[in-house]
């Protein structure tokens, strides 16, 4: 691609109201759609497109096609391609369930990228499909620039899926809306165990209903039925308008393969034939992989995890953990010695050397599970760090106080916590002054959840290291339906100037709930 010196971009919505124009005449991606398509032999790709793990130089373009193609990309400067660069992409067929991810090396710092993928017939190239476009920004190569992204997780959970009578999922056109640099999502992005009902009837006699589909009739345990959970979110209009225009950090939790599991369970739940997690969860990251672009799962240069480090500028590193891959069973979590912990030692280890090596201003470690909120598994056992037990760290806590007193010593600056999981809202701040481990400097973790699934009320919280709830949103009982309490997402905005971070946390329909503004440089907040 050739630029020319920067230009001061147009606000996206204006750039994006010719080119989403293709992506937002697509109706739901329905069979119904398929036979005009199949005579003319061109492919198709109603399933939009997404953007992943953008940095300064580099991103991951992702598709799907409704039959075998080659996947041809072209970024420009401009939505009138003038000069447009040409990616030639992967032949995507059955082997990736037609999806495919091509990689962009060598992008300018700090730009609107816009980009438009075309799918090719591969007996016949000139016989192609409809473009879809899209656009995204990279990282800043300037602290001056800014940063700002959003958060949130749990998507299509306790039954609650995509109901037309409401548009859909509406949170992600107005999280469209507000012109985020990225997404990051914090996990359980389906719910491969939740089934998903035509209808569902509220306790106000009002009536829930349901885009359905095969796959989410029951929970998902064959490749097929995993790829069918991943495929389903892309119903949602809304949800391909934003993968158009919001690039998107992923990682995952366990209902992308099942509810609290872990490594080495063996299931007794009736609902599975297969009872092996490690089997259910092979066929899990490999439809998890064809779905979402992220670059250590890329074939090109991944290593296989999705634990990694995405740099987004000067100002901000941000760490994607893997809180469940490498943990121990679920437990009452009083153990006294415990090196696997929630991360699993070579996990710590990388976490410890790569946040010591950041020159990042700011430090966003994002859990798929929280930290001081006590998360139960059953009557005895414990889901994520904490146990109940205000003490010191035992089981899994150990590995966290490992961290934190690294990061303390070490004067590692600008660390914050951000996750969903657990479907409400709040703010907790750690300082060693209410704790019973005390080696570690205050930092806080920020909570925002659900977007599309059901409202939890608020969970206890462990004081071993010193939680103080300062905000909470929450409902009052289990399983508050979509329509009966707003969805929750939280926004990181990043002051170029001062290097402020402000963390604002939202409700769906508008509302900012709580903020609070962090400064710069310091090992503790």
């Amino acid at each position: 691609m050739s630029y020319r010196p920067r230009i001061p971009s147009p606000d996206r919505r204006t750039v994006l109201r010719g080119s989403l124009a293709a992506s937002a005449a697509l109706t739901l991606p329905v069979a119904a759609a398929a036979p005009a398509f199949a005579l003319s032999g061109r492919p198709r790709a109603a399933w939009g497109v997404q953007v992943g793990d953008v940095t300064a130089s580099s991103a991951l373009v992702w598709v799907r096609s409704d039959r075998p193609a080659r996947m041809i990309v072209e970024t420009s400067a401009t939505e009138s391609f003038r000069r447009a660069r040409t990616w030639h992409g992967p032949l995507v067929g059955s082997g990736t369930d037609f999806t495919g991810t091509t990689p962009l090396y060598g992008l300018p710092a700090g730009e609107q990228v816009h980009y438009r993928v075309t799918l090719a017939d591969p007996d016949d190239p000139r016989r192609t499909g409809e473009p879809v476009y899209g656009t995204f920004r990279t990282a800043p190569a300037r602290r001056r620039d800014g940063v700002r992204f959003l958060w949130s997780g749990d998507i299509a959970g306790q039954g609650w899926g995509i109901n037309p009578d409401i548009g859909g999922y509406r949170v992600y056109d107005e999280m469209r809306r507000l012109d985020p640099d990225f997404f990051l999502c914090s996990g359980d992005n389906i719910y491969a165990d939740g089934v998903i009902e035509p209808s569902v009837t509220l306790p106000d006699g009002r009536v829930w209903r349901n885009v359905t589909t095969e796959e989410k009739a029951k929970v998902a345990e064959t490749l097929a039925e995993y790829r069918g959970n991943f495929r389903y979110n892309l119903l949602d209009d809304n949800l391909r308008k934003f993968n158009a225009q919001v690039p998107s950090i992923i990682q995952w939790d366990d209902h992308e393969v099942r509810n609290n599991w872990y490594p080495g369970q063996i299931l007794d739940d009736v609902r599975y034939t297969e009872k092996n997690v490690d089997v259910l969860a092979a066929r899990s990251m490999r439809a998890f992989r064809e779905y979402f672009p992220v670059s250590t799962l890329h074939e090109s240069s991944g290593d296989g995890r999705v634990h990694r480090v995405v740099r987004h500028g000067p100002l901000l590193d941000v760490f994607v953990l893997d809180m469940r891959s490498f943990r121990n069973a679920n437990s009452p979590g009083r153990q006294p010695d415990d090196t696997t912990g929630i991360l699993g030692a070579e996990q710590l280890d990388w976490l410890k050397r790569e946040l010591s090596r950041s020159r990042a201003v700011w430090k966003v470690i994002a859990a798929d599970m929280p930290l001081g909120l006590v998360v139960t598994d059953g009557a005895t056992d414990f889901e994520a760090v904490a146990q109940g037990d205000p003490g010191a760290p035992l089981g899994r806590e150990l590995q966290i106080a490992e961290l934190l007193r690294f990061i303390k010593h070490r004067r590692i600056t600008g660390t914050l916590w951000l996750t969903a999981d657990v479907h409400y809202t709040s703010a907790q701040h750690y300082a060693p002054e209410r704790a019973a481990f005390k080696d570690f400097a205050p930092f806080w973790e920020f909570v925002s959840g659900p977007m599309a699934a059901g409202g939890f009320p608020a969970n206890a919280l462990d004081s071993t290291f010193g939680p103080d709830r300062v905000f909470v949103r929450a409902p009052d009982r289990a399983n508050v339906s979509p329509m009966e309490s707003p969805q929750f997402f939280g926004e990181v905005d990043i002051d170029g100037d001062s290097g402020e971070l402000t963390v604002r946390l939202r409700a769906q329909g508008g509302s900012v709930l709580f903020s609070k503004v962090l400064q710069p440089g310091r090992v503790g907040q």
